[in-house]
């Protein structure tokens, strides 16, 4: 379900509001691949499964900089903005692992907005989102993001 905001006073309106979950998106060992290719973290937890068996986490597992990049996508539909001209991801004020995600795992992301700042031209929005592996104890990513919304 997207949250749909017309104003900056109804953004505003939302701070301290969770804006619900994303749909659940499975993390697939080509997509692994492809980020270590595209960074050149080609560590074998990730990329070779066969030696992940006898590892810590007995298969392979997605780089965390993989899952945090997932966020556009997971968040993409969560909140919607009127009358922008440009959105942009600022940056990140905290970011943690708290526990991996295998290969195969379907990951989902929910997100809290945190704080709206007015900046020049706009605004700056501070999301708190955990991303969480379907049936896992803990979160797999929790981070502070942060975009900012040009009018």
């Amino acid at each position: 379900m997207t949250t749909h905001v017309h104003s900056i006073d109804e953004l505003t309106a939302l701070v301290g509001t969770h804006l619900g979950y994303s749909d659940y998106r499975t993390v697939t060992q080509e997509q692994v691949n492809l980020f270590a290719d595209a960074t050149g973290d080609h560590q074998w937890i990730h990329v070779d499964p066969e030696r992940a068996k006898s590892g810590p986490f007995g298969q392979t597992i997605a780089h965390g900089y993989l899952t945090l990049s997932l966020l556009p996508v997971l968040l993409g539909g969560m909140l919607r903005v009127d009358g922008v001209t440009m959105g942009i991801n600022y940056g990140t004020n905290k970011v943690r692992f708290p526990s991996p995600v295998l290969v195969g795992s379907e990951i989902r992301a929910g997100a809290t907005l945190a704080s709206v700042e007015p900046v020049s031209g706009g605004v700056q929005v501070a999301l708190d989102v955990v991303v969480e592996v379907k049936d896992a104890p803990k979160p797999s990513c929790v981070a502070q993001i942060l975009t900012r919304y040009y009018f």
